[in-house]
């Protein structure tokens, strides 16, 4: 059979409790299954505490943990007890069950039952900070248990990853017919979607595929930084210098004068077609065009390997 009213009406409370505190555009449809098997006072917020700590177990970067309370009130002509933690007998012979989930800064969701005509003011301010009074022990032995969400996701839970990258460098992802896009998830098993504003989605099953797909996407989409060192392809000898592969698809010039702190005659006597190696970005002109050296790497990395020997 399907959920009955009551059922959906504390789903609904239970959740909307939870989903001010979840993380903006987060990638993930999220479902929480609450099986109460027995009911002492308030089911929902019973789920909003359960699923505080299910959601942090799965790893998702909730902002803050959500607990609830249930605040009951017996009333007789002008006298009214206010009750914490209401029982199930106590629900039934009582006047109100006042359902109130919320963060150690406020509250997040309420809902309150009835069975008389209205509520003083007092007996609801009232009501209100015995369930904050709850709460934050409730919120206490919540962090007692996990401190915060696991800096990980479940690993049987799917990985997708979001990210941006320039529009002109969707045409570089895709590759010449779908090539460059296709060697992707074939070699990691992974799924991609592209969207016209550079929001590339990359799904996975495996956490390691995950990482690997994402640098390849990386590494297709990045741009030279002037400075930095690269450890490239080189594919082509020219005599006057050799150029060097130092991302997918993205070359740039060693002039010779760049190869070595010595005079280099001949290209060839430092390098070959597929050979690695490292070299620094020493400059991208308005056009594109990168210009890289060998020797300012060497002198570089040699200087680093110093510094670590001292």
């Amino acid at each position: 059979m399907g959920t009955n009213r009551r059922e959906t009406g504390h789903g609904a409370l239970s959740e909307r409790s939870l989903l001010q505190v979840m993380p903006k555009d987060y990638p993930y449809t999220v479902r929480i299954v609450s099986e109460i098997m027995g009911s002492n006072g308030s089911s929902s917020m019973a789920s909003v505490c359960a699923g505080t700590l299910a959601l942090m177990d799965a790893g998702v970067p909730i902002r803050t943990p959500v607990a609830g309370i249930s605040i009951g009130l017996f009333s007789e002509g002008d006298k009214a007890v206010l009750v914490t933690d209401i029982l199930g007998t106590e629900d039934h012979c009582g006047d109100m069950d006042f359902k109130i989930a919320g963060t150690r800064k406020g509250i997040t969701g309420f809902q309150v039952d009835l069975k008389i005509r209205g509520l003083k003011w007092e007996i609801v301010e009232k009501a209100l900070e015995m369930a904050r009074t709850a709460r934050m022990s409730l919120l206490d032995f919540i962090e007692s248990v996990m401190s915060a969400p696991r800096a990980d996701l479940s690993p049987y839970a799917p990985r997708i990853t979001v990210l941006h990258i320039p529009v002109d460098k969707i045409g570089a992802l895709i590759g010449p017919g779908g090539k460059n896009i296709r060697r992707i998830t074939d070699t990691y098993k992974v799924e991609i979607d592209i969207e016209d504003d550079g929001s590339v989605r990359v799904f996975s099953v495996d956490k390691d595929s995950m990482i690997a797909a994402v640098r390849e996407v990386q590494l297709t989409t990045a741009e030279a930084e002037v400075g930095r060192l690269y450890q490239g392809r080189v594919t082509g000898v020219k005599d006057f210098g050799a150029f060097v592969e130092i991302l997918p698809g993205l070359d740039g010039l060693v002039h010779i004068s760049e190869l070595a702190n010595v005079r280099v005659n001949n290209v060839g006597d430092i390098c070959k077609i597929g050979d690695l190696m490292w070299v620094k970005c020493l400059s991208v002109d308005d056009n594109g065009k990168i210009r890289l050296s060998r020797r300012a790497a060497m002198e570089e990395k040699d200087q680093a390997a110093g510094a670590s020997a001292g």
